[in-house]
């Protein structure tokens, strides 16, 4: 049932699960339609995700699907990934004290009218076109369960793996980082989900 997974979920981060609470509040008072995506609080318009609601160690936040198009007029909207992230935006919060209620709904009537008028980045696609990096296919070669683990992955979880390894400037870092992620491709995990507070 969707209310019993969205209780177990602001459950499962107590940390911040007044804030969480009060964050879902603002969005129920709006014509999203509420799911549960990813293991988070999703909402929707017509069958598209638009905002997420979502908690990490060090903070909480709204997740804007086609953030790009806001206006943000407070400059509290910020791309966790520059350069990687074209659509998405992150609306931050340290405490419940950087909750604007009246700020928070601005950006979400804003986002229904976005959605209303079709302004949506559909690139998913060319986001995913990339190469798996050498040293994983070397790897695959000696370790066929990890090629399998990482084969089941959602193109975007291998793009993020890849990147990750590409991305390091010297040989030893790369090793490392290959000996970091082996176990989260095994267990069926993507690279960011490390990040999100269990």
């Amino acid at each position: 049932m969707l209310e019993d997974k969205i209780k177990a979920f602001i459950i499962k981060n107590e940390q911040w699960s007044k804030e969480l609470k009060r964050l879902r509040k603002i969005l129920k008072t709006t014509k999203f339609v509420e799911e549960i995506k990813w293991g988070m609080p999703t909402y929707t318009l017509d069958g598209k995700n638009l905002v997420g609601l979502a908690s990490f160690k060090n903070h909480f936040c709204l997740w804007f699907h086609q953030g790009v198009f806001l206006k943000d007029p407070y400059a509290l909207l910020h791309n966790a990934q520059e350069g990687k992230t074209k659509g998405m935006r992150q609306m931050r919060f340290l405490c419940g004290a950087d909750i604007d209620d009246k700020k928070v709904l601005e950006y979400l009537q804003e986002t229904i009218l976005n959605h209303k008028a079709g302004k949506v980045i559909n690139n998913r696609k060319a986001n995913l076109e990339f190469n798996v990096h050498p040293m994983l296919l070397s790897l695959f070669k000696e370790n066929n369960k990890l090629k399998k683990a990482f084969n089941a992955l959602s193109p975007g979880k291998q793009k993020e793996y890849s990147s990750y390894i590409t991305d390091a400037k010297r040989a030893s870092t790369k090793l490392s980082r290959l000996k970091k992620i082996t176990p989260l491709i095994l267990s069926g995990k993507g690279l960011m989900e490390k990040y999100v507070k269990k």
